[in-house]
């Protein structure tokens, strides 16, 4: 039965490429006829960045499909199957499992870069931090400079934390036990939307703060990094991963600078080269991401109005934006 399923997708493989080649030489679009569906997270955040690969994708002529959100990991399983055509938000590498679980590089077609440099962490208020000295998530192992932190009485630091599903988890949680912290720290999860929310309005109200948050996003808007908050390093690399977190500067804030990269399914991609082209050189300015992310924040959050952002940016970008899709058409000659 499983060699039948994949000698039909390879035959449809093929036939898929055939028909984008004679198309091609009619003088019509290389996705004419195919359907696309993109997939994100629950987080409204990663819709900006996935409409932009959407709109790209319309103009080579595929019949792209309404976006569907669900959770990243069910995300990996449903392109692996070919339930779902991509998604433009891989984060790695902290999304390394996930994608190694779902199939890896033999179910999953990854080239090049859409997101550079997005960081993440933990922070507290500047004020605290100056106040008390405090540079290190292990300076909260006293117990008076973690009660500073405490919000529900019972003597610990309350660390707005990581949705659970998000990866993210996994590294505080690994950091929590590593540098022997579960004793001083409690690790609050929850819909992080909310929970920011509620530590965003504390900050405001004069309180001490201690969180985890990571860009692009909008939370390092409302809460500026280095003038309202600061970054807390780590004492040394500790992650599932295993990797280094060392900064070229010698800071070590004990996450990867992560990338977000589109990931597709292996199949249909090599069946479509102009789309596999055009995600494999699709780039994204992290800080127009955050810009558009801080729209989201400030009430702009529908459908509608993150589709106008995507339009906006690529109007503003248009040569870029052009040369993609130029290059992409190349690809399926």
């Amino acid at each position: 039965m499983k060699s039948m399923k994949k000698s039909l997708l390879t035959a449809l493989a093929l036939s898929t490429t055939v028909a984008s080649s004679a198309a091609l030489a009619d003088g019509h679009l290389p996705g004419e006829g195919i359907k696309v569906q993109g997939v994100h997270s629950p987080i409204a955040e990663e819709k900006f960045q996935t409409v932009v690969v959407n709109k790209a994708l319309e103009k080579l002529g595929y019949d792209v499909l309404p976006i569907k959100e669900v959770d990243y990991s069910a995300g990996y399983t449903a392109i692996s199957s070919g339930d779902i055509t991509y998604m433009a938000v891989n984060w790695f590498p902290l999304h390394n499992g996930m994608y190694a679980n779902a199939g890896g590089d033999d179910k999953f077609y990854r080239k090049g870069t859409y997101i550079s440099g997005a960081a993440q962490g933990y922070l507290i208020d500047k004020k605290t931090a100056d106040k008390y000295g405090i540079t290190k998530i292990t300076d909260l192992k006293d117990p008076k400079l973690a009660k500073l932190f405490d919000t529900d009485g019972d003597g610990k630091a309350d660390l707005t934390g990581c949705q659970a599903g998000w990866g993210c988890e996994g590294v505080i949680e690994h950091q929590l036990t590593e540098f022997k912290l579960r004793d001083s720290i409690t690790h609050k999860q929850g819909q992080y939307a909310a929970i920011i929310s509620d530590t965003i309005a504390r900050f405001n109200d004069g309180e001490s703060v201690l969180y985890y948050t990571w860009t692009p996003y909008w939370v390092s808007g409302k809460l500026v990094p280095g003038k309202d908050v600061v970054w807390l390093e780590v004492p040394y690399s500790a992650n599932p991963n295993g990797t280094d977190t060392a900064l070229p500067n010698g800071k070590n804030y004990g996450f990867d600078i992560n990338a977000e990269r589109i990931v597709a399914n292996k199949e249909w991609a090599e069946a479509n080269p102009a789309a596999a082209k055009l995600f494999e050189i699709m780039k994204l300015p992290i800080n127009a991401v955050s810009a558009e992310n801080m729209m989201i924040s400030n009430g702009q959050d529908s459908v509608k109005e993150i589709e106008r952002h995507a339009d906006q940016w690529i109007q503003a970008n248009q040569k870029t934006f052009d040369q993609w899709i130029s290059t992409a058409k190349k690809a399926a000659k």
